[in-house]
Formats: C-alpha cells, structure tokens, sequence
C-alpha cells in the first residue's frame, strides 16, 4: 500500500559531486529514489499534453527524428528568449511537480529519496523531512567534470557557477557528506546515513510525518 505521507530525504548536490553514485548505493540498499531529472523527461514524452503544448506553440520542428523533443532546440529557445522561458517553466513545473509527489507517495521503502541536483534552488526542501549534500572541493569537482563529460575546464567552471555556490548548498543541507575520496569510502558513509534515517523514521510518529 502506497503511502500518502513518506519520510522523504532530499539528495543533492553540484555536477561532479558523486550525488548519482550515492543514490545508486542508497538503492542498493533498498530505498526507492525519485529523480527529478528523469521525472522532467517523463512529462514532455511523446504523446504528452505537455510536448503538445509545446508543439503547438513552437511548431513541429522543435521535434526530433523520433517524434520526440528536441532539448537542444528548446534550450536555445528558452536561452535566447527569458518569455519563452517563462512559458515553458509555467507549463512544465506544476506538471512535474504533481508527478513527483505521486512517486514519491507510491514508494515501498521505509523512506524514500527525492533527487534533484536543484534541490535548493527550485524549493523543493520544503516536501523533506531531511536533506543530504555529497559536497566536493572546487577542483576536484572541476576535474570529475572534465574527465566524464569530456568538457574544457571553461565549461566545467560555467556550469558550476550557475549552479547555487557551494557554500550555500553547505549553510542549507542538515547532513553532509564529503566526496573526496573513493567510491568504497562514500559507499560506507552513505551506508552510516542510511541506518540514521532508518532511526529517524521508526522514532518519528505517523502524525509528525504529515506535517
């Protein structure tokens, strides 16, 4: 039976902090993970109210070979236009919003994970009980960047500044794990979280979960 009020951890952190390969390790754990990246992709899948929106307002050509969206074309709408993008993150945001909160509700798990590398800046804190930051040095995040996504250092450094600074990620999260180690360490350190939250869920009555 779902769930209508989940203890719900929100996971974040910058690109290049290992935030994907902690969630990886909290599912092997058994805790169910809401993306809110791929939850995004869900709402404009072809055949979605939300794409035909789009293709009315933009035109066919804003899809791809497979009928599907083209993001890139979007992304430079929306860049070049702050109208546009006004209008996309109206018709999108409800949308992803709604869908979010269901999966979170549909979760099995003793708790579940809200994942979204903009946690803080879209607000979305404020559906956790608790949040969890994989923090990373500056460089370190730079050269994981680099290194993955085979980006220059000038790109690795845009993204990273138009992201929320590091320092107020750290003021905002109740826990923080610092990822500047190997994956054996923050698989570890994930694992010492993940029994304090299972703590946290059994001491915390079915009254305070709704709150």
């Amino acid at each position: 039976m779902a769930n209508a009020h989940p203890w719900i951890l929100g996971l974040t952190g910058g690109i290049g902090s290992g935030k994907s390969s902690a969630s990886k390790f909290f599912a092997e754990l058994g805790i169910e993970v809401v993306d809110a990246d791929q939850v995004a992709r869900q709402v404009v899948e072809p055949g979605s109210p939300a794409l035909t929106a789009i293709v009315k307002r933009h035109g066919g050509s804003i899809l791809d070979s497979k009928d599907a969206l083209d993001r890139a074309k979007l992304r430079q709408i929306i860049f070049n236009d702050s109208n546009e993008k006004l209008w996309l993150n109206n018709l999108l945001h409800p949308l992803i919003r709604t869908e979010m909160l269901a999966q979170l509700a549909r979760a099995q798990s003793p708790y579940v994970i809200l994942e979204a590398p903009l946690l803080f800046e879209n607000g979305l804190e404020k559906y956790c009980q608790r949040t969890l930051l994989i923090d990373v040095q500056l460089e370190l995040q730079l050269t994981r960047t680099c290194e993955r996504d085979k980006l220059s250092s000038e790109a690795a450094r845009a993204i990273v500044a138009a992201q929320m600074s590091r320092s107020n990620k750290v003021k905002k999260a109740d826990d923080i794990i610092s990822n500047s180690g190997t994956l054996a360490a923050l698989k570890n350190k994930v694992k010492r979280y993940h029994y304090s939250y299972l703590n946290r869920v059994k001491l915390q009555s079915p009254a305070d979960r709704q709150q």
